[in-house]
């Protein structure tokens, strides 16, 4: 699974990565080094302006991460739909409408997962969290999708908050320097790939399926890092520093 992954890049830097025409200075976030399921989130996706009316553009959003589907009655449930299984999203109800017409890519710089260590003094076991990133430093384009969730309890569909847009995270097994640590791991897409995986009008499931790869083409890294990140409640560059 991917649980926890850190981005750091500014919003500026992010539309020329991904060639982003449309984005929110008022969304802007602030860098974080332990995003966190239910946190907001960078997403880039494609689609028409509402309110203008104008045709689909490529755009900076910020999203909430753990989808909601459209049918839940709660938007708690989200915490549970953190990420979506490659093998089997384009079919999962919670998932599929989503796969077909709500694509979107996460920016990050890498993400985190736990491998259990004996301590040697002590004997116990505890965990010891690892940095998993792309060994050129480029950003990763994490393969996501995006849904709306109407708040039945608000009357009007104009209400600031009678929309939640939600956001779920592709995983499949683990291979390179991730499946030491753990089984699953975030996809990830090339920049070749971005404009066929964003466009909303290309609905072929296995033409999208075959674009998901491994990140970084398998040239990845995973070091062990600050057991502070193990919290949700620390953040900052020292997360990344190397354990005491």
């Amino acid at each position: 699974m991917c649980g926890r992954y850190a981005s750091t890049r500014s919003p500026q830097d992010l539309t020329q990565l991904f060639q982003v025409t449309d984005w929110r200075p008022e969304e802007a976030l602030a860098p974080s080094w332990n995003v966190a399921p239910t946190d907001d989130v960078y997403a880039v996706l494609e689609r028409a302006d509402r309110e203008s009316g104008e045709g689909v553009t490529r755009q900076l959003r910020t999203l909430r991460w753990g989808l909601v589907p459209s049918w839940a009655k709660d938007v708690r449930i989200g915490a549970r739909m953190i990420n979506a299984r490659v093998e089997t999203v384009h079919e999962k109800p919670a998932f599929r409408s989503a796969f077909a017409r709500r694509r979107c890519l996460l920016p990050a710089d890498g993400f985190y997962e736990w491998d259990p260590v004996e301590d040697k003094a002590s004997g116990k076991v505890r965990k010891q969290p690892y940095f998993i990133h792309p060994t050129d430093g480029q950003v990763m384009a994490l393969a996501g999708l995006y849904e709306y969730w109407r708040d039945p309890a608000i009357a009007h569909d104009d209400h600031p908050d009678a929309w939640t847009t939600t956001c779920t995270i592709i995983t499949t097994e683990a291979t390179d320097a991730a499946g030491r640590v753990h089984p699953r791991m975030p996809l990830a897409l090339t920049p070749d790939h971005y404009d066929t995986w964003l466009d909303p009008a290309h609905q072929d499931t296995d033409d999208l399926r075959a674009l998901l790869t491994q990140p970084a083409e398998g040239h990845l890294r995973a070091r062990a890092v600050n057991t502070a990140v193990n919290s949700v409640r620390n953040n900052g560059p020292h997360l990344l520093d190397e354990p005491a």
